[in-house]
């Protein structure tokens, strides 16, 4: 008998309300995400400004940053554009944003180039996506740009990529908090065109970007990373919806492999594999243990820490649960994760195991096979 539960979660819907009333106040964000500098990302946004424009929207630019881009550029005419503020600093009059010249106007929406830009200090906030926060809290749409180098969460990794340091960055919780993110992409071959013909940098700086942070490793990496963010993105949407909507995954909306580890079959074999499969679909790949009453003696538990440790510096996501029912709970856990591999090993099967421990594996395949029909 089937009993799984269609009802919708009472904690995903009431997260859904309070989100969506806090929506009803607050403005709503839309990112612009590109790999690297001169993919598009500010030319979409004035495009989008444009449209909106047209469908009767109030739209301000609050600064768009065009590089020198004619093309570019040329977007900013039929806009209204907020004039920047002049703001001292040392023995220097410099120009930012000006956050109290928007408020006062309250347009519908606004559109902010460069999310991570550092403001001149003295300016009431020191970074621009704390400025595009109060511009939210104040119920004004954002338009924004942000390119993937920029995010917190990924410093260490664009580093180690490109060989350079971004210091200016924008927490995660600014991007998980956007309404709608955007991927402007462009193929590595085609953003190396662009930056030839000088439509990226001025023609002496486009010589040295071509030698260091654009070469055709480094911007590759950099898709990869942009690509992998905005299927995130989408992922985590559909999991809330999934859950507030009690809809019975997995549907087929990007691949997670889960490696369900007992003892009976637990190895660094298993671990492999689940890793090379991860990596074939380019999945995020979780490995679990259901913890029961038979796993309690102090060696099996370090065996099985051992293993852990090994997932995660694999690069796993690790989970313990606790549980009675290997099978059960392992297609609870993957249904509640929207999980849409599983792998489970088979032991070595000796004379006396069955005796000696459960024939787990059995139980776990057997469950895993009847869901599948």
């Amino acid at each position: 008998m089937d009993e799984r539960n269609d009802r919708p979660d009472p904690d995903a819907l009431l997260r859904r309300t309070e989100r969506e009333a806090a929506e009803r106040r607050r403005g709503r964000l839309k990112i612009f995400l590109g790999a690297a500098p001169g993919v598009g990302k500010t030319y979409e946004m004035l495009t989008v400004g444009h449209r909106n424009r047209r469908e009767g929207v109030d739209v301000v630019v609050g600064v768009a940053e065009t590089h020198g881009r004619a093309e570019t550029a040329a977007l900013l005419e039929g806009l209204e554009v907020v004039p920047r503020h002049d703001v001292a600093y040392r023995d220097q009059v410099m120009q930012e944003m000006d956050l109290d010249a928007i408020l006062a106007r309250r347009p519908g929406l606004a559109l902010v180039d460069e999310l991570a830009h550092t403001n001149v200090p003295g300016s009431r906030h020191p970074k621009r996506w704390m400025d595009v926060e109060e511009l939210l809290a104040a119920g004004i749409d954002v338009l924004t740009t942000v390119n993937i180098q920029h995010l917190e969460s990924l410093n260490d990794v664009v580093a180690s990529i490109t060989r350079v340091r971004v210091r200016e960055t924008v927490p995660d919780k600014v991007i998980d908090r956007a309404d709608e993110i955007e991927l402007v992409d462009l193929t590595p071959a085609d953003l190396l065109q662009r930056l030839r013909e000088g439509k990226v940098y001025a023609p002496d700086m486009a010589g040295r970007a071509l030698l260091h942070y654009f070469s055709p490793g480094n911007l590759t990496a950099l898709r990869e990373l942009a690509l992998r963010q905005t299927a995130q993105r989408v992922d985590a949407q559909l999991l809330d919806h999934m859950k507030a909507s009690a809809i019975v995954g997995p549907w087929a909306a990007g691949e997670r492999v889960l490696v369900c580890l007992t003892l009976q079959d637990a190895g660094p074999g298993l671990l492999r594999y689940g890793r090379r499969l991860a990596e074939r679909f380019h999945a995020a790949w979780i490995v679990l243990h259901v913890e029961t009453s038979r796993d309690m003696s102090p060696g099996m538990r370090q065996r099985m820490a051992g293993l852990m440790h090994l997932a995660q510096s694999m690069g796993a996501e690790t989970v313990t649960i606790p549980g009675e029912d290997v099978a059960a709970d392992t297609l609870a856990y993957a249904r509640k994760r929207n999980v849409t591999q599983i792998v489970a090993g088979r032991p070595s099967r000796r004379p006396w195991a069955d005796w000696v421990v459960p024939w787990a594996w059995v139980s776990v395949t057997r469950g895993l096979m009847t869901a599948a029909g």
